[in-house]
């Protein structure tokens, strides 16, 4: 065999050798969601898979329930997916020192990760390493029933002192079972942390000791503006809410038809309460409150999921390919829609206004936009609406509401509970 033969067919071997391993490649992906979800990712990875032929993915899917025991079961056993789609108060549960997940800084360019913004960022990043990628942010905001505030003869709030008077304007303009609001005790929480930040520029949780950040005297008054807001008719007590029987609020017979006039609430969930108001009313984003002079809104903003690696992936190039294509690529992020929110990336973003594929007067997206342009100095970190935290503040809420409790003791009682809770956790 002369040499020239030789050496193209070693050339031939070794090129079918490099391909062979690269289509070996399989990645395992996670996620949680409904079937809309599910067939918009499937219909994804398969144009991924187009894409990047020696790239095959493993979809491993569930509905929400059960899916963090099997995340837990996976990451202590080392078996965790090579992507995964994440909740951000996972966070301290599974990588309290930044390393339970790839460091995605890795492959920062890869990831296109100069499309999301610095501050996103930061809220996912752990001992300098990032966790996960945001798919989306989600934002507590005000949401108002147009036709009920005409009635009631009253403009939608600009600050707290305004809507205060709000409730007493429902109450009475249009009668005792109105009010301008109806939030649960996790939105009187955000609500009023929001409000202390703008006016004391310091948060309820101390996000680096891990402990609640005020003294007896100011969690008093985070506790008396919550009496306050009861007694000037803003929203229902805790007492008062439960004579109405338990059920989604977007389905309560007073939401329906207007006695309760206006939302704090997730931008991401807005649409099923808009689509269950009276025809005949219309629900519109409102002014966000501001104090005078504040500087910081102490909006409560958070990724609603995000994307991550597995720590023990062996092919974290290949997995960055994937997350980008999902979150960056046009012909990933158009197939996937609005499936897992409003993209957070800026190119994911503009190949949906490219596609036409957001109603730019969508309540949710007006609650987005609203959210990305108010002022975040003080940001939330993964135990601000901490499930145990918020658990025990609806149960001093319900203890102040029968009169079971003062603020004074309240406010003792929550800081030395709420902490023990945070030490448990941490």
């Amino acid at each position: 065999m002369n040499q020239k033969v030789l050496t193209t067919l070693i050339a031939a071997a070794i090129g079918a050798t490099s391909a062979s391993a690269f289509a070996d490649v399989e990645l395992r992906m996670s996620w949680w969601g409904g079937n809309d979800r599910h067939q918009s990712t499937l219909q994804a990875l398969k144009k991924f898979e187009e894409k990047y032929p020696g790239i095959k993915v493993k979809a491993e899917y569930t509905g929400w329930d059960g899916h963090t025991s099997r995340m837990t079961t996976q990451v202590a056993g080392n078996t965790e997916p090579d992507v995964m789609q994440t909740n951000y108060n996972w966070l301290p549960l599974f990588s309290k020192n930044g390393d339970g997940f790839y460091d995605m800084n890795q492959q920062k360019d890869a990831l296109h990760m100069a499309a999301f913004p610095k501050s996103a960022l930061d809220m996912t990043t752990i001992g300098g390493k990032v966790n996960g990628l945001p798919v989306s942010m989600t934002s507590r905001v005000f949401y108002f029933n147009k036709t009920m505030f005409e009635k009631a003869g009253v403009e939608y709030p600009e600050n707290w002192d305004q809507l205060m008077a709000a409730g007493k304007a429902f109450e009475k303009n249009l009668g005792a079972d109105y009010y301008p609001l109806v939030i649960e005790s996790r939105d009187v929480f955000a609500m009023n942390r929001s409000l202390m930040i703008q006016t004391m520029g310091k948060d309820i949780i101390d996000a680096e000791k891990v402990v609640l950040n005020y003294d007896q005297k100011e969690m008093e008054k985070f506790f008396q503006l919550y009496v306050d807001q009861v007694k000037s008719h803003v929203f229902p007590s805790t007492k008062e809410f439960a004579s109405y029987g338990k059920g989604n609020l977007y389905e309560m017979r007073p939401w329906i038809d207007g006695r309760f006039g206006g939302l704090y609430m997730w931008d991401t969930a807005v649409g099923k309460y808009a689509a269950n108001l009276d025809p005949s009313m219309t629900l519109e984003l409102a002014p966000y409150p501001m104090a005078p002079g504040a500087t910081d809104s102490g909006l409560l903003a958070r990724p609603s999921m995000m994307f991550s690696m597995g720590r023990n992936t062996k092919h974290p190039e290949e997995a960055a390919k994937l997350i980008n294509f999902l979150m960056n690529d046009p012909d990933g992020v158009k197939i996937l829609g609005l499936s897992r929110g409003i993209p957070l990336s800026s190119e994911g973003l503009q190949a949906l206004h490219d596609a036409n594929a957001i109603d730019q007067n969508g309540l949710g997206y007006l609650g987005y936009l609203q959210g990305q342009s108010l002022p975040k100095v003080i940001l939330p970190t993964t135990y601000t609406d901490n499930a145990q935290l918020m658990e025990l503040y609806g149960e001093v809420m319900e203890k102040l509401d029968y009169g079971q409790t003062d603020v004074k003791s309240a406010a003792s009682d929550f800081i030395r509970r709420g902490n023990r809770i945070l030490k448990r956790i941490n």
